[in-house]
């Protein structure tokens, strides 16, 4: 099997090679769907990423049609920033926008392009807004005071969702932000998060770094704990570390912690299973924020704004006793992640659809086995309580609405 890099080199040799080959035309779409199957990808994310049609890749990969170089060299690059086997990759993971408006339909259906009827309403909200519109975590919320505006809300889980209906929409992240800048958005908060698969990032040995004063920095502190505390856990490498460096209160600090023991905690997932190690987050407010976005947009090069603004404010070092702390050599390991020969980074998508799976697992832990227990007293007894309850069971216009959500497909949300 090709590694990544292996596989990227073979196909702009093969691209190369076809004037002077006619015959290997017919062995390029097989390969391009080879990695696509490989990396788990569908053809309309490698579509969307490339700027062509499904029905043009499929075309492509089915050998009814031979693409142009561009294309080829679109094909390639898209791949490339969609490779799940890469080591380091970056992620929008929170993103917090204020509209000058008051016309919550105008930033749903004007900017994020999807249907509002899908979107469920609640009579509370946050950040001392009166309501809010949901679509699984795509938050909307809303005040009839002009200077609060409407204001969008996507966390983690958030971002991923509303990366699927962008590639249905055929946008991306740039497309988006572009939109809200031309429409005076405010900028609020953007966390870029950079993923480790491989363990590179080690979080007691940058922790350990800080203590020792082997952490030059603009920031004046930094703070470290463990939550291993918070289950009862014996094994040393099951209680996650997380260091902060920056105040937690300024407009700009870095979270590293060790996503794997977070996916346990969260999600039961064995860390061995776990695809992303440790997580660097950069937590962008207001003007950094703004400012991050606008160097984003400027030159499309997420790596280039990510490791300017951490250059800018922390690396660490190696300590030399005789020489002055300004003087300590870069560490090696640090100087890696920082970009010292190692293969670019790219800005990922990672759609998931919004589904029912989180309700599903609630009801799987903390009522099926109550259920199950009454269902049982049902047989013994010979009573229908379960049974009674759920016929005279009645859905509310919120439980109507959300069966909606769950019977839409992506295609049907998207305007």
């Amino acid at each position: 099997m090709f590694s990544h890099t292996t596989m990227a080199h073979w196909f702009l040799v093969a691209f190369q090679r076809l004037e002077e080959e006619p015959l290997s035309q017919s062995t390029i779409g097989l390969q391009i769907r080879n990695q696509r199957l490989e990396y788990g990808l569908t053809q309309s994310t490698v579509a969307s990423k490339a700027g062509i049609s499904r029905q043009y890749l499929s075309d492509i990969e089915t050998q009814k049609v031979h693409p142009s170089e561009e294309t080829k060299e679109q094909l390639v690059t898209a791949l490339d920033e969609l490779n799940p086997h890469a080591p380091l990759f970056m992620l929008f993971d929170y993103v917090r926008i204020r509209f000058p408006t008051t016309d919550v339909q105008s930033v749903i259906e004007g900017l994020l392009h999807l249907k509002m009827k899908y979107f469920i309403h609640e009579d509370y909200a946050f950040y001392s807004y009166l309501e809010h519109y949901a679509l699984g975590d795509i938050v909307v919320m809303t005040s009839p005071e002009e200077e609060k505006g409407v204001l969008l809300e996507l966390k983690g889980k958030g971002c991923r969702q509303f990366e699927t209906y962008l590639h249905a929409q055929e946008r991306s992240w740039y497309d988006f932000f572009m939109d809200c800048l031309l429409k005076k958005a405010v900028i609020k908060r953007l966390d870029l998060a950079i993923n480790d698969k491989a363990g590179i990032l080690d979080i007691p040995f940058l922790t350990e770094k800080c203590r020792k004063e082997e952490c030059i920095s603009v920031f004046r502190s930094f703070k470290s704990y463990r939550s291993g505390e918070l289950i009862k856990r014996e094994e040393k490498e099951e209680m996650g570390n997380t260091l902060y460096i920056g105040s937690l209160r300024s407009d700009i600090y870095f979270c590293l912690y060790e996503k794997d023991y977070e996916e346990f905690k969260k999600n039961g997932i064995l860390f061995d299973e776990a695809t992303v190690k440790n997580r660097f987050e950069i937590r962008l407010k207001n003007d950094r924020a703004l400012y991050a976005l606008r160097d984003l947009m400027q030159n499309e090069n997420p790596e280039k704004t990510a490791f300017k603004i951490i250059n800018r404010y922390i690396r660490f070092v190696d300590r030399i006793n005789k020489k002055p702390r300004g003087e300590w050599p870069l560490n090696r390991k640090w100087a890696w992640f920082i970009g010292d020969n190692r293969q670019s980074m790219t800005l990922t998508t990672k759609p998931e659809p919004y589904s029912f799976q989180r309700t599903l697992r609630w009801l799987e832990r903390q009522v099926a086995p109550t259920w199950k227990i009454a269902t049982k007293l049902d047989e013994i007894n010979q009573t229908s309580h379960i049974k009674d309850m759920l016929q005279h069971a009645k859905l509310t216009d919120k439980h109507k609405q959300i069966l909606e959500q769950q019977a839409a497909s992506v295609e049907d949300m998207i305007l």
